[in-house]
């Protein structure tokens, strides 16, 4: 990286951060969201931001499955009025066996995706900050940089 993109790509970040900053603030006085916050479970999951986020992968996640599910179903219950009974009742329990294995296999997955996003963090934060504080503040006018010096012998 030049010395020239330092500024403009420090720039970026910085308005990057300011709309993130904004999208967050305007996120968080929505009234429905005050409200859920102020709810046992708003309280709950705000303690906890591990399954807060577990949480969110999953519905994610299974909101597929879920439709398919309802729009299997909505299917059947047409075929019913028609008189085909038995065959609703094994296509629901099928359907509801497979659907309570996928949300299964998609709580496990949500569960890595999770971990993974929280590992990553961590370490993409622990690698800024080491690089920050690694790096010079600024220069002094003898051209060396100023700040902490590592000890000479």
């Amino acid at each position: 990286m030049n010395k020239k993109d330092t500024p403009s790509t420090s720039r970026d970040l910085e308005e990057l951060q300011r709309k993130l900053s904004l999208l967050i603030e305007s996120i968080q006085n929505n009234s429905k969201v005050v409200a859920f916050m102020k709810s046992p479970v708003g309280q709950y999951l705000d303690r906890h931001p591990f399954t807060a986020l577990t949480l969110l992968v999953f519905v994610a996640l299974s909101a597929v499955p879920v439709g398919f599910f309802l729009f299997l179903v909505v299917l059947t219950s047409l075929a019913a009025f028609v008189g085909v009974i038995l065959l609703e009742g094994l296509v629901i329990s099928v359907g509801g066996l497979s659907l309570l294995c996928v949300l299964c296999g998609l709580g496990f997955v949500s569960l890595v995706i999770s971990t993974t996003i929280i590992a990553s963090y961590v370490v993409v934060s622990s690698l800024i900050n080491c690089t920050l504080s690694s790096r010079p503040r600024h220069k002094s006018p003898a051209g060396t940089a100023s700040g902490p010096r590592s000890p000479q012998t």
